[in-house]
């Protein structure tokens, strides 16, 4: 008998979709969603969207000159609270390409709640640092996806 796999979410129309539960590690003191850990549910949104696209991290550190995706800008609005044993939904859309830099635009709701929403710049880089535009693959992967044409 294999291992039941975690679930990657769902897409609805070019959003992803990805059901997170708030747990008591998530929390501070007073039950709350501490704020830092609003980054790690956006980064598994991001994360399960790609691997719902078909591009793999793995992969990417496998390539002969291997990429790796990094944040370089992230703005956050926090609008209300998550506390302990939400479920929440983080929604993730892949925007556009510009050059190295990919634009992601990421809402986490609890129901019809808009709980935090973040603007982000992720770049395609080597592993000297350096930026790189993102291989074709990942391109062929995400071009049905993205909310706007690149410029």
């Amino acid at each position: 008998m294999t291992a039941p796999q975690p679930a990657s979410g769902q897409f609805e129309g070019k959003t992803h979709l990805l059901p997170v539960r708030v747990y008591y590690e998530d929390t501070d003191f007073t039950g709350v969603v501490y704020h830092a850990n609003y980054l790690r549910y956006f980064e598994r949104g991001r994360s399960e969207f790609l691997r719902l696209t078909g591009i793999s991290h793995t992969a990417m550190r496998g390539l002969e000159t291997p990429l790796a995706f990094v944040v370089v800008r992230m703005t956050i609005d926090y609008r209300k609270a998550a506390r302990i044993d939400d479920a929440l939904v983080v929604r993730t859309a892949y925007e556009r390409v510009q050059r190295a830099r990919v634009h992601v635009r990421q809402i986490i709701t609890r129901g019809l709640d808009v709980i935090a929403e973040a603007v982000e710049e992720i770049a395609c880089i080597d592993l000297d640092g350096r930026p790189r535009r993102p291989p074709q693959a990942f391109m062929d992967g995400l071009k049905d996806w993205f909310q706007q044409t690149s410029p």
